[in-house]
């Protein structure tokens, strides 16, 4: 249990700058699983919190019992942007830029590399890159402005940017592999395999990909999509394209962890 004698709120201080905000109990449990460097965790209702670990993450009770500090309500709600639900808060410590160029650089890949060509909203690459957390996926790459470990896209994603490499890079920078670009012009999915070392990219929500990619591109993809439906969620389109590339064998056994 962590030392009552130090002050919770003035370590989180002391970490917010250089930390990623872990927001609710499930990104705290993901982080910890996979990882995380985390200095300082809180929360409103510590016996809450360790109930919830007992009935769904008895892997990181350990772990929690040692970390969390119960603060007042107030103190809780004054140290993040909203309150989650299950009361918790934590900072972890964002895995280095070279590690994560390290890991997406690595060859021969045992999964695809993700790549969102400039997209546009931050709840959508969160999804994403919980989908490729999810599917085993080498990484998640995005190019364009969008900060890939934006508070709202780690939110999004639950804490599972510490489960597969997530960086932003330059379409001239992309690991190397085959690319196969979804677009609605493409060779239907359904009749090509797609091999572990590919990079799987998806335009954005609004203008689909970028002049820069599509010349990048070794192959243009298209999913099956009923005529005069416009286009997929960005999310769903990603794990439509996982799904189809985890049917060849590429996909983690099924687990049954909450």
């Amino acid at each position: 249990m962590t030392d009552p004698d130090l002050d919770p709120s003035a370590d989180w201080r002391r970490y917010a700058g250089g930390c990623v905000l872990l927001d609710g109990f499930h990104a705290l449990k993901h982080a910890l699983r996979f990882g995380a460097e985390v200095p300082v965790a809180v929360t409103a209702d510590r016996p809450a919190a360790l109930a919830l670990a007992d009935e769904l993450a008895p892997d990181v009770r350990d772990a929690l019992d040692g970390l969390l500090t119960e603060v007042a309500p107030e103190t809780y709600a004054s140290l993040v942007p909203r309150p989650h639900p299950t009361a918790v808060a934590a900072l972890a410590v964002r895995p280095s830029r070279e590690a994560g160029l390290r890991e997406l650089a690595h060859t021969p890949r045992r999964a695809p590399v993700v790549v969102l060509d400039q997209p546009r909203n931050l709840g959508n690459a969160g999804a994403v890159i919980r989908l490729a957390a999810g599917f085993g996926a080498t990484g998640v790459v995005t190019t364009g402005t969008l900060d890939p470990w934006h508070p709202t896209v780690v939110r999004g994603g639950a804490g599972l940017h510490f489960a597969t490499a997530v960086e932003r890079l330059e379409v001239d920078r992309l690991p190397s592999g085959p690319l196969f670009a979804l677009d609605p012009e493409g060779e239907d999915i359904r009749g090509l395999r797609l091999p572990d070392e590919a990079l799987l990219a998806f335009g954005s929500e609004r203008s689909g990909l970028s002049r820069e990619l599509r010349a990048r591109a070794d192959h243009l993809v298209a999913l099956p999509m009923r005529p005069q439906v416009s286009s997929y969620n960005l999310a769903t389109s990603v794990a439509m394209t996982l799904y189809h590339w985890s049917a060849g064998g590429g996909a983690p056994r099924v687990s049954q962890m909450s």
